[in-house]
């Protein structure tokens, strides 16, 4: 197994640590940020960057497997929505913003299926898509360190300083993510539709 694959495997397996953290009674804060939520947060960092890095490094090396193209869109989306869910949980992210990402993704890997079964031409990745993969992981770094959730100004909160900030481009970033998924998602739906076509 290649270097690439590796960091794809190990992607996955740092989601089940993401969410066993908040059941380790983890207490403490700091700058009213919960320890264990920082934790998290770097959990995901740490495997956001594997995923652009054994993409890189399968490239760079020749090394693109088929394990790596059918496991690497998988572990993103495992990621993400791990995240999003537990983000939920929190209160801090409304759940139709991962109901409508995950509507996407059951979509453009439908397609995908039947693109590859009758050996048509697989659908490459729109500057939508792209916009929206870095939109939404940038979203979920600063809403795991934003106690205040989606929004909250709008929702009432007296919100100052870094925590106002930090909301603003959270959500701002979130709601962004949340528009190119439906645009990027309309636009693999618009190409590939003569697919469905017997």
């Amino acid at each position: 197994m290649n270097l690439a694959n590796k960091l794809t495997i190990f992607r996955i397996i740092l989601v089940p640590i993401m969410v066993i953290i908040p059941f380790l009674g983890i207490t403490g804060s700091i700058n009213y940020i919960p320890i264990e939520w920082i934790i998290i947060d770097i959990i995901f960092i740490i495997a956001s960057i594997t995923d652009k890095l054994d993409g890189s490094i399968a490239r760079k090396k020749n090394q693109v497997t088929t394990f790596g193209k059918f496991l690497d869109p998988i572990a993103d989306k495992i990621l993400v929505l791990a995240a999003m869910i537990m983000l939920v949980e929190e209160g801090r992210l409304p759940s139709w913003i991962p109901i409508i990402i995950l509507f996407r993704e059951f979509i453009v890997s439908g397609y995908r299926l039947v693109a590859v079964e009758k050996g048509g031409k697989v659908i490459s990745a729109s500057v939508l898509g792209k916009i929206k993969t870095v939109s939404q992981m940038l979203a979920i770094i600063l809403m795991m360190v934003d106690v205040n959730g989606y929004f909250a100004i709008l929702k009432g909160a007296h919100l100052t300083g870094f925590e106002l900030i930090v909301n603003i481009i959270s959500s701002c970033l979130m709601a962004i993510a949340v528009i190119a998924t439906i645009f990027s998602g309309y636009k693999y739906i618009k190409e590939g539709k003569d697919l469905l076509k017997d």
